[in-house]
C-alpha cells in the first residue's frame, strides 16, 4: 500500500509540473529495459517515471546453496533540465533477499539506497543517428542490510549508439566504478562494458539483445561475470511504454537467471 502511494505520488507531482507532450518533438526514450542505459536526455521540462513491477533472481552456488532476490517498486525518476542534459533520482521501495543452505534458510526485507545521476548527451539528444552521452552517477546509503550496499559508490558511464539501418541500432556502454565492498565498508574498483543491438520491430514494439562483462576487483576476491540479456518494450502511445526483460549469467560467478517487468510513462 506505501509502495502505490509514493508511486502515485511522484507521478502526479511530475505531472502537476511537467509540461504537456502530446506535441513533444522527441521520441519518448526511456531507461527501461535492458542492462544499459542510452544516450537520450528528456527535453526540458519534461519528465519521465519509470517503474520496476517486480525483479527476480536466482543464483545457485552448489546442490543446497541457493539465494534468490525479489524487488518491488524500483522507482526512476528523469527529469530534463537543459536541451542535452537531465537529472535523475532512484529509489526501491521493497527488497527481500532469501538464503537457502546445509544450515538452514534466512530472509531479510527492507528498503534500498538511493540512486542519483546526470546525464549530458553530446551528440543528438534524442538518441537518433550516431549518438554519445557521458553519465555520473552515485548512491546514498539509505537502504538496509537486505538490498542496501551500506557505503556510498560512484560511477561514470558512457553510453554511445550507432543507427545501422532504418530500424537496426547498435550501443556500447563502457564504465567504471568505485564499487561498494562486499562487507559493506569502503570503496574497489569495478569497469565494464555492455553492447547491444536492438531491433525496432514496428513503431510500437522493440527488442533488445544485451552482452555485459564486468570484472569487478572486490577485496574479498576479484571476479569477472558474463552476462546476456534480452528485452522488449511495447510503446502503445507516444508517452507511455510497458517492459518486460531477462538476463541470463553466462558463467558461475554471475547471477544464473533475472526476470523483470515494468512501466514508464512521460509527464
Amino acid at each position: 500500500m506505501v509502495r502505490c502511494v509514493v508511486i502515485a505520488g511522484l507521478a502526479l507531482a511530475m505531472g502537476a509540473t511537467g509540461s504537456p507532450l502530446s506535441a513533444a518533438e522527441r521520441d519518448y526514450c526511456p531507461d527501461r529495459p535492458g542492462i544499459g542505459n542510452p544516450t537520450c536526455t528528456m527535453e526540458v521540462g519534461a519528465t519521465s517515471v519509470e517503474v520496476g513491477l517486480a525483479d527476480w533472481s536466482r543464483d545457485s552456488m552448489g546442490v543446497a546453496d541457493r539465494t534468490t532476490d525479489l524487488a518491488l517498486g524500483d522507482i526512476l525518476v528523469r527529469r530534463g533540465v537543459a536541451d542535452r542534459a537531465e537529472v535523475q533520482l532512484g529509489w526501491t521501495s521493497f527488497g527481500r533477499h532469501f538464503e537457502r543452505d546445509s544450515v538452514g534458510t534466512r530472509s531479510q526485507s527492507g528498503m534500498g539506497d538511493i540512486f542519483v545521476a546526470f546525464r549530458r548527451n553530446m551528440m543528438n539528444p534524442d538518441g537518433s543517428g550516431t549518438s554519445l552521452a557521458v553519465m555520473v552517477q552515485g548512491t546514498i546509503p539509505t537502504g538496509g542490510a537486505a538490498i542496501g550496499a551500506g557505503d556510498w559508490s560512484a560511477g561514470l558511464e558512457v553510453p554511445m549508439s550507432f543507427e545501422l539501418n532504418d530500424h537496426l541500432s547498435f550501443a556500447l556502454m563502457p564504465s567504471v566504478e568505485a564499487a561498494v565492498d562486499e562487507d559493506r565498508s569502503g570503496r574497489h574498483l569495478a569497469y565494464a562494458n555492455v553492447i547491444g543491438l536492438t531491433d525496432k520491430m514496428s513503431d510500437h514494439l522493440s527488442a533488445t539483445l544485451e552482452y555485459q562483462v564486468e570484472r569487478d576487483r572486490d577485496p574479498s576476491g576479484h571476479q569477472t561475470f558474463h552476462v546476456a540479456g534480452f528485452s522488449m518494450g511495447l510503446q502503445p502511445d507516444d508517452d507511455l511504454q510497458f517492459d518486460i526483460g531477462v538476463n541470463a549469467g553466462l558463467n558461475h560467478a554471475a547471477t544464473d537467471v533475472e526476470i523483470y517487468a515494468g512501466i514508464s510513462r512521460r509527464f
